[in-house]
């Protein structure tokens, strides 16, 4: 998932580079989603690994 935020953060910086407004935004606001999310499960998996020790 992860990959996929970046993914779409790249594309969001190109298409800033040659100008589409609309195309850039769509793209940061998927990125963005997209890391928050994983964040999110990374710590939930990290906390369910401590409490299986």
């Amino acid at each position: 998932m992860l990959h996929y935020a970046i993914v779409f953060l790249v594309i969001a910086l190109i298409a800033a580079l040659f100008g589409f407004g609309g195309i850039a935004a769509g793209a940061m606001e998927i990125a963005k989603v997209l890391f928050f999310v994983f964040v999110i499960l990374a710590v939930v998996a990290f906390v369910i690994s401590l409490g299986r020790k």
